[in-house]
């Protein structure tokens, strides 16, 4: 058989069974996320919030997952997947509900705090799909899996758009109910992966790997920094130079999220059998880099759509492949607590970029914040080559 038909056969291998499960428990878990994030700020006005105290609030929640991923990734090494994901869902809907019905600004402290504590669902279904992936085709599944994040962005502000014309609690009461149903759909149809056999009630103690996750810790936090200080200040770029309104800015999100929907389906395959999985880490930092250095010159549609694509390919490219090499760098009994990891110094990293991008975008200039992810992506080239060297020692 040809090199060809072997990578093409690969590609198409048939998902593992429990896969659409588990990618189906995200994508809703993901929706209800979109649902509340858009409208938490202004509701937070309501009970007199400023603008710090509505950062803290977005940060409360990056703060607690920070702490409690990597406990409940190890968590679900010990005891199976399917437990920790059924608490992460039912701990959710518990913080949409208390932010729903507060009526106090603390209140709605206390539901973030516990909304980002229960926030280990994704890391724990990353885990979920490395145990039941061949390590080739994890970047792929991983993709398919991230997939579901810009299906969540999509839907879920439509839909939380459509909740608030009941009310401005409606929204966060929706998404805990969406939160319960989906932990109800687990109990029946979520698939545990991690067999007993394979738990250990303790860390190994010979298990020393984890310390070699911090190279990919930092790729992982540099590149968050930058594309959510892309995130949260685009909406100003796009007024202030394109003179789009908000359901302009909506509708490039839309477009977004359908193309980072689109290139995790279709591109992280071909790409992994061609250049590997730290090779498309590289090529992601690269288009990541080269699209946000484009748009801080952007004046026009025709530089704009080119600069939107390179960053949303080169992120479709860097998540699901970084989390493929987490995964790869620990023992199986490890896994969950590695990505759990890093999915707290990712969230670690969405506080720091939004709050670095906003105060460049206001004190230098509305360029600024672009010009600095893409040197940032550059740092994060660098740390990959010393990464590499230092796991090869």
């Amino acid at each position: 058989m040809s090199t060809s038909s072997t990578d093409s056969a690969r590609t198409k291998a048939p998902l593992p069974k429990g896969f659409m499960t588990i990618w189906s428990t995200v994508a809703l878990d993901l929706v209800g996320f979109g649902i509340v994030v858009p409208i938490l700020g202004r509701y937070a006005e309501r009970f007199g919030a400023t603008g710090l105290q509505v950062g803290l609030l977005f940060a409360s929640f990056s703060l607690a997952q920070l702490v409690f991923a990597p406990i409940l990734g190890r968590l679900s090494d010990r005891v199976g997947r399917k437990p920790v994901i059924m608490l992460s869902l039912l701990g959710t809907a518990i913080g949409s509900f208390v932010t729903g019905a507060a009526g106090a600004l603390w209140l709605l402290f206390v539901g973030r705090i516990i909304d980002g504590a229960s926030g280990a669902s994704v890391a724990v279904a990353q885990g979920a799909v490395t145990d039941v992936a061949s390590p080739e085709d994890r970047p792929r599944l991983l993709g398919l899996l991230g997939a579901a994040f810009g299906v969540g962005f999509v839907v879920g502000p439509a839909l939380g758009g459509l909740a608030s014309l009941g009310g401005e609690h409606v929204p966060f009461f929706v998404a805990g109910t969406l939160a319960l149903v989906n932990a109800g759909v687990a109990w029946f149809g979520l698939p545990e992966t991690r067999p007993a056999t394979a738990r250990t009630p303790e860390p190994v103690a010979t298990d020393h790997q984890p310390v070699r996750l911090w190279g990919l810790a930092v790729i992982g936090f540099i590149g968050i920094v930058a594309f959510s200080g892309f995130e949260s200040t685009f909406s100003l770029l796009a007024g202030d130079r394109f003179d789009l309104t908000e359901a302009g800015v909506a509708g490039v999100f839309v477009g977004v999220g359908l193309l980072l929907v689109a290139a995790q389906v279709w591109m992280i395959g071909p790409v992994n059998n061609r250049i590997g999985t730290e090779g498309s880490v590289r090529a992601g930092l690269v288009l990541n880099g080269s699209g946000l250095l484009l748009l801080s010159y952007s004046h026009d549609w025709a530089s704009l759509v080119p600069s939107l694509a390179l960053l949303t390919i080169g992120q479709a490219l860097i998540t699901p492949n970084l989390s493929s090499l987490v995964s790869g760098r620990v023992s199986a009994q490890r896994r969950g607590e590695a990505l759990g990891f890093q999915q707290g110094v990712n969230a670690i990293g969405r506080v720091a970029g939004p709050a670095v991008a906003g105060v460049l975008y206001d004190r230098v200039s509305n360029g600024s914040p672009y010009r600095l992810g893409a040197a940032l992506c550059a740092a994060a080239l660098v740390v990959v080559v010393f990464d590499r060297r230092s796991i090869q020692r």
